[in-house]
């Protein structure tokens, strides 16, 4: 109980940190936000009138305190680019975000498969099939398999949309068709990485003694690999899935900016361009903290399961 809370504590502090770094890095940019968003015809009056109004006439240090106690609520400003406030924006693209990401771990979770059969048929045909998508998942970025996937797919069969979204409210199918490329796209480092991890537990714990001892005591080879290989790996992944998300997260702005889909990667690619202040601020505070937040949670349940497990070993 006292490591989880502690990690709580450290994981508060961290996204406090890190909010403060992000800040303090936009305040250092050359250039002045207010009039690069006004534009060069503004007059010097109404510059000063918007910067008063916004409170980026006070120190950065004073800033940086009222955002943060604002933020902390929930509010975390208003856009330059958009007049509305980052809260608005961030809940109106979130779904997208959320279901191209959650249909990306579906995928990955439904790929552990590969890495569970590549490990019993081991220096097979299927074991070297699933070493060479290892192999390309960690060579390729994913902006190159995104355009593959766009000319040699999209652009070449009338099945999956070139770019947009098609919102669940109009078609499910649409909606489903629309993010199932760019889904792959996002998974495709995550599977070839769980492929990795799961293969090799599944490989160290069928040479294990206790597996000897399963055979000659007669149990049934499948009921033998379910409770204790697979079992063993199925919980290695646990150790690298928070890191894996945030990469989903990170790979989020490169897919959506890609394939044109109206989720919060696009709205932060958008925000660095046009040096949205508060929007930038608002959405890389949003993801951090989602960031750290799922893998507390991923080092809590990993803990959790070691506990359950060493009771279970006593």
């Amino acid at each position: 109980m006292k490591e989880i809370i502690r990690r709580i504590v450290s994981s508060i502090v961290l996204i406090i940190v890190v909010s403060f770094i992000t800040f303090f890095m936009l305040m250092m940019i050359p250039g002045d936000a207010v009039e690069i968003s006004l534009g060069t015809e503004a007059t010097p009056e109404r510059v000063r009138e918007l910067r008063a109004a916004l409170g980026m006439d006070a120190p950065w240090y004073t800033q940086y305190l009222s955002w943060l106690t604002h933020a902390i609520t929930g509010d975390f400003g208003v856009s330059f680019t958009y007049g509305e406030t980052v809260t608005s924006l961030l809940t109106s693209r979130l779904p997208v975000t959320l279901s191209l990401m959650v249909m990306a771990i579906i995928i990955a979770v439904l790929a552990l498969t590969i890495g569970v059969f590549a490990a019993l048929k081991q220096n097979k045909t299927f074991d070297i099939i699933a070493r060479t998508l290892m192999q390309i998942g960690d060579a390729m970025p994913q902006f190159w398999i995104a355009l593959i996937f766009l000319v040699y797919i999209s652009a070449q069969f009338d099945v999956f949309p070139i770019s947009g979204f098609t919102p669940f409210t109009e078609s499910v199918y649409g909606g489903f068709m629309s993010l199932l490329l760019p889904a792959l796209v996002l998974a495709f480092g995550m599977i070839a990485t769980l492929i990795r991890i799961v293969r090799s537990s599944m490989l160290h714990s069928l040479k294990q003694d206790y597996m000897l001892m399963t055979r000659v005591s007669g149990m049934n080879p499948v009921v033998a690999i379910i409770k204790y290989p697979l079992r063993d790996a199925l919980i290695a992944p646990l150790t690298v899935i928070g890191i894996q998300i945030a990469g989903l997260i990170s790979g989020v702005i490169v897919v959506e900016s890609i394939f044109s889909l109206p989720g919060v990667g696009r709205l932060l690619f958008s925000a660095v361009l046009k040096r949205d202040l508060f929007l930038i601020l608002g959405l890389v505070s949003f993801i951090v903290t989602s960031v750290i937040i799922i893998t507390l949670i991923t080092d809590i349940l990993y803990i959790l399961l070691n506990k359950r497990m060493r009771r279970e070993e006593s």
